[in-house]
């Protein structure tokens, strides 16, 4: 298993996440075996947004022998009410669906604690004003949550999130599909439009990504298989199904992610994506499955696949387009992007332009122009 670091909170999170969300369909001792098999093959991360009982009962006996090696996502505003899970702000129900949490999953505390499913402008705008947001605080404070996040499907709530300076990482839904709509406040009717003429990755869902790699804010993604969708050619936005491998590796590629939080149904579920990290690059290839499919919008648009590999000249032009493009995100280019673009063995001046590598991206890119500008922005 490969780690990853989560923004500032410094916390070495694993590549693959355990995603709790299917716990509650399961027998208590079928969803310990899975949390078991998770951690004895790697996985550090467990994400609860479940509100039930059962699904936070698990979580618990799951991880009891070993809490102090599991980082654990809890969200604050998830609650239980009447038998049916309620999101809400009211502090009569959050405060105690939260220490119900606290109990349940063992030891007091959680290592990431979310601000639940904002996804409405008017939501955030009447969190900052809340009394919700100092008991988030204040749980801070005390350390009952030792890092706060924040959970959305829209980017533009993301990048709000991401410039508070006190939101230290996101969970966020990222897959191929998603990076093409524009932001949208009702995850549910968000593909019901869907033509495929969409122009690529969302210039804002690019931004946030970028913002995010900047002010060292982590992202640990929800919905990377898009609930089984882009599985199946039958239901996939693209006409074509991917693989879970392919999946993870194109959510693991767009800057700042540290973890995808994978849903599990079963043991051999969870090694079907672990095998993710034993993977060779074709396997790994998302590139070749979207360029092919008949519905795609991605021509012109580097999406860090790694297809123009090899480069006679040994440049990492995956890599140097990464930076290039964060360093055009921003007014003057952050220090840090700066640092990691230098500490690249060979830089973007060395390309001798013969676009052989453009003749293997299957999104035709115009890699040499675009090595040019890189090296004109890093002055080397």
């Amino acid at each position: 298993m490969r780690y990853r670091k989560l923004g500032r909170t410094g916390l070495e999170v694993s590549e693959i996440g355990f995603g709790g969300e299917w716990l509650e369909r399961h027998t208590g001792e079928e969803g310990v075996r899975m949390l078991q098999h998770a951690h004895d093959r790697g996985i550090n991360i467990v994400d609860c947004w479940m509100a039930d009982p059962k699904s936070r009962d698990i979580i618990g006996e799951g991880i009891e022998d070993c809490r102090e090696s599991w980082y654990v996502q809890g969200h604050i505003g998830s609650t239980w009410q009447g038998g049916q899970y309620v999101r809400t702000r009211d502090l009569d129900y959050v405060k105690p669906a939260f220490e119900d949490l606290l109990q349940r999953t063992g030891h007091g505390y959680v290592d990431l604690g979310m601000i639940h499913y904002v996804d409405a402008m008017e939501d955030w705008t009447n969190i900052q004003r809340s009394g919700y947001l100092d008991y988030v605080f204040d749980l801070h404070e005390k350390g009952t949550i030792r890092h706060i996040g924040l959970s959305t499907h829209n980017p533009r709530i993301a990048k709000l999130a991401a410039q508070t300076g006190f939101i230290e990482m996101l969970l966020f839904s990222i897959n191929p599909a998603f990076d093409m709509k524009p932001a949208s406040e009702n995850l549910e009717t968000m593909f019901a439009d869907y033509n495929g003429n969409y122009a690529g990755i969302d210039h804002e869902r690019a931004e946030l990504y970028q913002l995010c790699e900047t002010e060292n804010v982590g992202i640990t993604v929800m919905k990377g298989f898009f609930g089984g969708r882009l599985l199946q050619e039958s239901t996939s936005p693209f006409g074509a199904a991917f693989t879970p491998v392919q999946l993870l590796h194109y959510a693991l590629t767009r800057p700042a992610v540290a973890s995808v939080m994978c849903g599990f149904d079963t043991v051999e579920q969870i090694d079907a994506a672990l095998a993710y990290e034993t993977a060779d690059e074709n396997a790994k290839d998302y590139a070749s499955v979207i360029a092919s499919a008949p519905l795609h919008a991605y021509s012109g648009q580097c999406v860090y696949c790694g297809h123009c590999k090899p480069c006679p000249e040994g440049l990492d032009i995956a890599m140097i387009n990464k930076f290039y493009d964060l360093a055009c995100a921003q007014n003057e280019i952050p220090s840090s992007v700066r640092a990691h673009y230098l500490a690249l063995g060979t830089h973007a001046s060395s390309c001798v332009a013969c676009h052989g590598c453009e003749s293997r991206c299957p999104f035709h890119v115009k890699v040499a122009e675009r090595m040019k500008k890189a090296a004109e922005c890093f002055g080397v």
